[in-house]
């Protein structure tokens, strides 16, 4: 018996849309029935394209068939034993996957409030994992920022960073696209590395003293050494990005210890689990300020929305996206 429509990578590079048996809440479960999912173009596509090296952390996510997705939206449907009915109604966001039925705990939800729509409330996850990156990188008002790659992480952690005061910050990609959804605001420059140098441009922006954090959003390993030469002495490099593979020939004098160079890893499991008087930031807590920056008019993720397709599209979507996602930004599946 289906009635669940399920996205699925069922071998490397294919996708399809199984029709799975409708799940039933057990005890401490809820059914909710999916509005909205957001794809994640980063970690979906190294996972459905195998393009990690064996033996790899990812590998742990890269066996087949794999069930994608961890950006979804919907409605509280039915409770099972032990949950409160209140719930029944309600409007969470959850790490669950890519299907028209999921299975969820109170504990683990967050409760979208009005003031948001679904498909805006779809980049929660995003929101999470670069809000935990701006803080573990200690940006702080008046900084220099320069974030190289703008793919989601990217744009987003642009926009947190000026947002926590950063100035400037610098968006850093080779795509044109990419370069102009950066917002049009003062101290926010774009910088494509084809056709300016960027730590020209930095040394020029900052009087001289270059960027206080450099983030890593773009993934590729072998990029990085070339990304600190816009920090300045003692500044921090923030990995936000899950390079796909190691950087080789990783000079840790120059790159580390003669200039004293602070490196970060900024993972979104990096998050603590509870809430306490000396961290309160949790992904909940991160979650519930980034509904309150949308709601308010100061952070607009639609302007993200590159694509909006029926699930039953979504083979075609994942296929486009494996051959070219320059172009691609925000990808929504409505279900």
């Amino acid at each position: 018996m289906g009635g669940n429509p399920t996205v699925v990578f069922v071998e490397p590079r294919r996708a399809v849309v199984e029709d799975r048996p409708l799940p039933r809440p057990g005890r401490g479960e809820m059914l909710v029935k999916t509005s909205r999912t957001l794809i994640s173009t980063g970690t979906e596509l190294t996972i459905l394209s195998g393009d990690f090296p064996p033996g790899s952390r990812w590998a742990q996510y890269g066996r087949f068939p794999f069930t994608p997705g961890y950006d979804n939206i919907g409605r509280v449907i039915e409770v099972g034993e032990g949950v409160d009915e209140s719930w029944v109604g309600r409007r969470v966001a959850s790490y669950a996957p890519h299907a028209a039925y999921v299975l969820v705990r109170p504990e683990n939800v967050r409760i979208v409030p009005d003031g948001i729509s679904d498909e805006e409330a779809a980049f929660f996850t995003i929101a999470e994992i670069v809000m935990n990156g701006v803080r573990r990188g200690g940006v702080q008002w008046g900084e220099a920022v320069a974030v190289y790659g703008l793919g989601l992480l990217g744009q987003l952690t642009v926009r947190f960073c000026h947002l926590a005061g950063a100035r400037p910050v610098f968006g850093i990609d080779l795509a044109g696209p990419r370069l102009k959804l950066l917002p049009r605001k003062p101290k926010i420059r774009p910088i494509n590395p084809g056709e300016e140098d960027p730590a020209e441009v930095v040394r020029s922006m900052t009087r001289g003293r270059m960027a206080d954090v450099v983030f890593e959003v773009t993934g590729n390993p072998e990029v990085i050494p070339e990304e600190f030469k816009l920090l300045k002495r003692q500044g921090r490099m923030v990995i936000l990005s899950s390079p796909k593979g190691p950087t080789p020939s990783f000079d840790f004098h120059d790159l580390c210890n003669a200039p004293s160079y602070t490196i970060i890893g900024a993972h979104n499991s990096s998050h603590p689990r509870y809430e306490t008087p000396y961290n309160q930031w949790t992904q909940k807590r991160h979650a519930e300020l980034f509904f309150d920056l949308v709601i308010d008019g100061e952070l607009d993720v639609k302007s993200l929305i590159s694509h909006r397709v029926p699930f039953d599209r979504a083979p075609q979507i994942y296929s486009m996206l494996l051959e070219d996602r320059s172009e691609a930004m925000g990808v929504i599946i409505e279900w």
